[in-house]
């Protein structure tokens, strides 16, 4: 019998989770659904708050995860037996996610696997590259030459960010906390800015020649957002997808006389559909090898008994990505 992750109701801290793995028969899809047997999940900082009770439109009890990867066991003859993948800011939010042995979708929110990418890999891929690639459609996909600028370039959808712009053609430029290089993938090189010895503004400045950012994409929000400001051209656009505090000093004059644009992205919004519309629009760059995956060592998966292991390490930050093998 395949297992699930249920969690009953909203706890203060992890220690106070009361989870629990419950089995989880192989589920009869419905018209237009396909049974998922799920081989890899990622697990998500927005999964684990989602858990404790941090999302208010999160519906208990219910079965976190929103990143999966598995064979179509049950559904339309087409997809039976295909390996695919998807996400979405429904599952384990409003429905049963995909933490669990079997997952039921609707067949438009299943992406077929690329060539060149394993299950495992692409169960960890979803929600960064789905926001990376959201927040730059929305402010308007970089042309080639356009500046970038990535706050929080090491993060992983910091890293989906510098894949996809610069796939794009775009000059990108990148700050971290932790690294003075750029560790991800990348189809040009990454100029990584040390912000220990140097100001964000004065190196986009002087390194295009006066004329800055076209686009922030600030995965970190309040500590990067005045610094980005400062570093923007003219007519430049700031993505948000996070913050570590709500209130920021706000430069009125300076956002209308830049004629600036912010925009707002909250992947939770997209449901497993619109997901899957977009890992669609991105299936070419990975099949091409313009965009890859994340890597997933051995010891950053776990199984489902180890849930809590597997959250802890997400809560501590982790810079791998985390999976679970169901």
């Amino acid at each position: 019998m395949a297992k699930k992750l249920v969690v009953g109701e909203r706890a203060a801290t992890l220690a106070d989770l009361a989870m629990q793995v419950a089995d989880c028969p192989p589920p009869i899809p419905g018209a237009n659904e396909i049974a998922v047997e799920v081989v890899s999940a990622g697990v998500n900082p927005s999964d684990v708050k989602a858990a404790l009770g941090a999302m208010p439109q999160a519906a208990f009890p219910r079965t976190p995860g929103r990143d999966w990867a598995g064979i179509v066991r049950e559904g339309p003859a087409d997809l039976a037996g295909l390996t695919m993948f998807g996400t979405g800011g429904d599952l384990g939010i409003s429905r049963d996610g995909t933490h669990a042995g079997w997952l039921v979708v609707h067949r438009d929110a299943a992406v077929p696997l690329p060539t060149p990418m394993t299950p495992l890999e692409a169960g960890a891929l979803g929600v960064p590259f789905v926001t990376a690639y959201e927040g730059l459609r929305r402010a308007g996909l970089p042309g080639p030459g356009e500046v970038v600028l990535v706050a929080g370039a090491n993060g992983k959808v910091g890293q989906a960010a510098v894949q996809i712009a610069t796939t794009l053609g775009a000059r990108v430029f990148g700050v971290a906390r932790r690294h003075s290089t750029y560790i991800g993938h990348a189809s040009a090189s990454v100029r990584m800015i040390d912000t220990a010895s140097k100001e964000i503004a004065t190196v986009l400045r002087d390194e295009t020649g006066g004329h800055g950012a076209d686009i922030v994409f600030n995965t970190v929000g309040m500590p990067y957002f005045a610094a980005a400001n400062q570093a923007m051209a003219k007519c430049g656009r700031q993505i948000f997808i996070a913050t570590q505090s709500r209130e920021v000093p706000f430069d009125i004059f300076t956002f209308y006389r830049g004629q600036h644009t912010y925009v707002g992205i909250d992947s939770l919004a997209l449901d497993a559909r619109a997901c899957a519309a977009i890992l669609h629009l991105l299936l070419p760059g990975f099949e091409s090898g313009a965009l890859r995956p994340f890597s997933v060592a051995r010891t950053d998966t776990y199984p489902l008994v180890r849930w809590r292991d597997a959250y802890a390490a997400v809560l501590d930050g982790a810079s791998q990505r985390i999976v679970l093998r169901p």
